[in-house]
């Protein structure tokens, strides 16, 4: 007769060592527990629930599986408002030029913390910021920010009358740009497993139309420009592509008129705290060394023989900022006023109406209808990487492409379709497109 004491026991299942353990609570749902990576290469215990068993333990085996790839769990307890914050207030101020950290704080003013603020850190998902994303790109300003309730006489959202006045693609793409730049700062703090932002997609915006000058435009400028006080500056900048700041902040040191060069050191821009100030080039390719044609040599010779002048005339009143091109009294030059020149000039020529910054597009535009190699151009440019210059002006490459290829049907011809002298084999094939 068998006793129930001599009955085994059913098995029980029994958890590795790390694994955790998984238990019903008295409220019927289920609680994993378990250790796992956190920040600064220590170990903490964490928690997960489930309606059942198996739930509970899914996620706590996920959670222990990315503990075991390296990944620690987030740290991040407090929202995303907070953490843009502190994240432009402690960080991105250091890192960014101060009109760049004034734009991103705008950004995350107008867009970021309306949208997204009250969402957890380590919660935010790409579900998050895609909706949120597709939010601004469909939805007025006007109306949701309420700037037409702002007016004395409201026009149109507030009257019933919706304008429509949505984000461009670039604004919207900009927006996300910095939202994936807070978010890779708190992905290497280990705030967060992962960016989230990068994983949703905005599309390539197109980039701004431009309507860089012709040759016989450029022409008609520089007729215009000759006798004018910066009539060095301008034909400096439709020879070199220089920019706007990069024109302004040449200094009497960084030209070497007897080389034929100059060294792009700097560039000079007016910032909020502090004005007028000398700034480092863009990027670092953008600090380079150039060659100067010797119509602009020719130029520069002159304009400081009208400089030296204007110093002896100016006297004590003189301030002597070394800049190349300066104000009657040795002042540097604000680049409102430059562009307040240049539209004038405009006028005078009879041209179009263009941004100063068109100049740098039609030098690189003309460069390349006369057969100048994109490497050259991207030098002479100072762009970081040779995309950025071939992506800017892939309208012109792709006239030049059309017109190789006609050549090529040219010579693909019967010789008898082909009028005029015969070719006798001495001279040497056409490899260059034709010169506009």
């Amino acid at each position: 007769m068998t006793t129930p004491r001599d009955t085994p026991a059913p098995s029980r299942r029994v958890r590795a060592n790390g694994d955790g353990t998984v238990y019903q609570r008295k409220d019927s749902r289920w609680e994993a527990a378990g250790y796992v990576l956190a920040p600064g290469n220590t170990r903490k215990r964490v928690r997960v629930y489930g309606t059942t068993r198996k739930e509970a333990l899914s996620k706590l085996t996920e959670k222990i599986a990315a503990s075991n790839r390296g990944l620690p769990i987030p740290s991040a307890q407090g929202s995303v408002a907070a953490y843009l914050t502190y994240w432009l207030d402690t960080v991105a101020v250091y890192q960014l030029r101060e009109n760049t950290h004034t734009r991103y704080t705008a950004v995350a003013r107008l867009y970021l913390i309306p949208g997204l603020g009250k969402k957890k850190l380590a919660k935010l998902t790409t579900k998050d910021v895609r909706t949120w994303l597709n939010h601004l790109r469909t939805t007025c300003q006007c109306c949701i920010r309420g700037l037409d309730t702002s007016r004395d006489e409201p026009l149109c959202c507030a009257v019933g009358k919706c304008c429509s006045k949505r984000l461009s693609p670039l604004t919207l793409a900009y927006v996300h740009s910095v939202l994936k730049s807070a978010l890779e700062h708190a992905l290497r703090e280990e705030e967060i497993p992962r960016n989230v932002a990068r994983n949703v997609r905005t599309g390539t915006p197109r980039p701004r139309r431009f309507e860089p000058l012709t040759a016989d435009e450029a022409r008609q400028f520089l007729a215009a420009a000759r006798g004018h006080r910066l009539h060095a500056l301008f034909e400096l900048a439709l020879h070199t592509g220089l920019r706007k700041g990069e024109l302004l902040g040449l200094r009497w040191e960084d030209l070497d008129l007897a080389g034929g060069t100059a060294s792009i050191r700097r560039t000079l821009q007016r910032i909020t705290s502090s004005g007028l100030t000398a700034l480092p080039t863009k990027t670092k390719r953008s600090e380079r060394r150039i060659a100067l044609p010797t119509p602009c040599l020719r130029s520069l010779e002159q304009h400081r023989d009208r400089q030296r002048k204007e110093r002896e005339a100016a006297g004590a009143a003189w301030e002597d900022s070394s800049y190349v091109f300066t104000r009657p009294d040795g002042a540097p030059i604000e680049g409102s006023t430059l562009t307040r020149h240049f539209n004038i000039l405009l006028r005078q020529a009879g041209l179009r109406r263009i941004r100063f910054h068109d100049l740098r597009h039609s030098t690189a535009t003309l460069l390349l209808e006369q057969g100048v190699e994109l490497v050259v151009i991207k030098e002479l440019l100072g762009h970081a990487h040779i995309g950025v210059t071939a992506t800017v002006y892939a309208h012109v490459r792709l006239r030049l492409q059309r017109d190789a290829i006609n050549l090529l049907g040219h010579a693909f011809r019967n010789s008898a379709e082909i009028t005029g002298t015969p070719d006798d084999g001495d001279e040497p094939p056409l490899v260059g497109a034709a010169v506009r």
